[in-house]
This record gives structure tokens, C-alpha cells and sequence, in this order.
């Protein structure tokens, strides 16, 4: 079976699709307090912090580039 689409009918599936999966139902528990999601946020920032400083990182590797705003 050839089902041949364009590029415009792919994109308009993918995102249709992901706007489907995105949408999510109301839930029976109650939203977490800002502070409680401001903490748990602080610590996955630190758990990824100290993932990353595991590993050595030589200045080679590093960008060329100074990025300036």
C-alpha cells in the first residue's frame, strides 16, 4: 500500500497528533503548591549540576564563539 503525502500533510499530522497527546486530562489530585514546584525544580537543577561535574569537560571542546547580546 503507497500512501504518498506532502510535506504540508505530514506537518499538519505530526502536529495535529502531538496537540492530541499534549492536551491532558483533569486530574483527581490537586496541583502541587508553587513553592513545592519551585523546590523540586531547584533540585533537579542540582541533581543535573552535579551529573554534568562528573564528567571533565577539556577547553578544546569548547566553543570558538563568544556569544554577546
Amino acid at each position: 500500500m503507497d500512501v504518498k503525502l506532502s510535506r504540508r500533510q505530514l506537518a499538519l499530522a505530526v502536529t495535529t497528533t502531538a496537540a492530541l497527546i499534549g492536551q491532558t486530562q483533569p486530574s483527581a489530585t490537586p496541583a502541587a503548591a508553587p513553592a513545592d514546584e519551585l523546590a523540586a525544580a531547584r533540585q533537579q537543577l542540582a541533581d543535573n549540576a552535579a551529573a554534568l561535574a562528573k564528567f571533565d569537560l577539556p577547553p578544546a571542546t569548547e566553543p570558538a564563539v563568544h556569544f554577546r547580546a
